[in-house]
């Protein structure tokens, strides 16, 4: 009798299992709330940068004065998965965007995304979601991201490493 609860329960548990796969409204849910959170801290940023970017302007204030060098490089003299990271967000800033995707391509999917998710959450949320084309949180997004990192890395310390090129000299 007790076997029998057991398997009336996993059928139980199979079903809803089966029902939030046929029912996609019930699994967004709990992303809506890590959207919200990300359309906050999006729009946090957005101020941010501009006021750093007034503060540039006005005042010719960088804030690469006051970043550290490279631990791990400056240890190991291999790049690290961050190096080149804020040379391509300059780069981007200055609109160069194949010398951001050289000195780093995450930069540039970040910057793709991240725009793409603020314009389309702030579309959605003026119609008040009655144009549903708001960029939903997936996890994919994040392993594109790690696989850009990784590989990045990689093939820069491939090629100094094997041809003896300083890429990010």
């Amino acid at each position: 009798m007790i076997f029998l609860r057991k398997d009336r329960k996993r059928k139980v548990n199979r079903k809803t299992e089966k029902e939030q796969w046929q029912n996609p409204k019930k699994n967004s849910e709990k992303y809506d709330s890590v959207e919200t959170v990300f359309y906050i801290a999006g729009w946090l940023l957005a101020v941010i940068i501009f006021f750093l970017f007034v503060l540039w302007k006005f005042t010719g204030f960088t804030i690469s004065a006051y970043l550290p060098s490279c631990m791990f490089h400056l240890q190991t003299g291999l790049y690290c998965p961050g190096c080149g990271g804020t040379r391509a967000v300059y780069a981007l800033l200055r609109g160069d965007i194949l010398t951001s995707l050289f000195y780093y391509p995450c930069v540039v999917y970040a910057a793709v995304i991240g725009i793409w998710f603020m314009i389309s959450q702030t579309i959605e949320r003026l119609s008040r979601h009655t144009c549903l084309i708001g960029l939903r949180f997936r996890p994919v997004y994040l392993w594109i991201a790690l696989i850009l990192i990784l590989g990045n890395c990689l093939v820069k310390n491939i090629v100094l490493l094997g041809f003896g090129v300083r890429l990010l000299a």
